[in-house]
């Protein structure tokens, strides 16, 4: 199993000063907002990715 994913940047202000919260699993600190958050995966849409042409013109 690979190690979990951590976030780049805050959702709020956009800045990379991340520490890990101790407030639970996927929790999260913003040195720079002051400001906490934290991170759930749902799961996997049933239908899927798809794919749509956007129309544009053909080379």
């Amino acid at each position: 199993m690979s190690e979990r994913a951590a976030p780049f940047y805050c959702p709020y202000c956009g800045d990379e000063d991340l520490r890990p919260s101790e407030q639970g699993h996927g929790a999260w600190e913003c040195a720079a907002c002051n400001r906490a958050f934290q991170l759930k995966f749902l799961g996997l849409l049933a239908r899927g990715l798809q794919h749509q042409d956007a129309g544009g013109d053909q080379i």
